[in-house]
């Protein structure tokens, strides 16, 4: 079997064969999960997981203080304009759905046959 490889292709430490990071993992290594049932719940193999705790161990203070930052990042939310297109298209979103629940409707009361 391989050895597991740790990479960085720019979004944090992870699996060079699977794009699962270290900072995926942190929040169950944090509250004391053991490394089985961390690979089970991401359907990875324990030595990837135990790669990605050593890891961990090995750059602590690098790794939470970059986590800390993605943390804060997302406490912040989204600018403003990035949420306004958000909102414009989860409005699109359900403004299609409606118009296929009703599509939907007209077919199943035979209203949209001619025949």
């Amino acid at each position: 079997m391989e050895p597991v490889k740790i990479i960085n292709r720019g979004r944090g430490p992870e699996l060079a064969n699977i794009r699962i990071t270290i900072y995926d993992i942190l929040p169950y290594v944090l509250k004391g999960w053991r490394a089985d049932s961390i690979a089970f719940s991401f359907g990875i193999r324990i030595v990837e997981v135990e790669a990605l705790i050593r890891y961990f161990e090995e750059h602590r203070e690098e790794v939470l203080a970059a986590n800390q930052k993605i943390l804060e990042r997302i406490a912040r939310g989204n600018p403003p304009e990035v949420q306004a297109k958000l909102d414009a298209s989860h409005a699109k979103l359900l403004a299609l759905k409606e118009a296929l629940a009703r599509k939907r409707a007209q077919e199943t009361n035979g209203e949209g046959n001619p025949g």
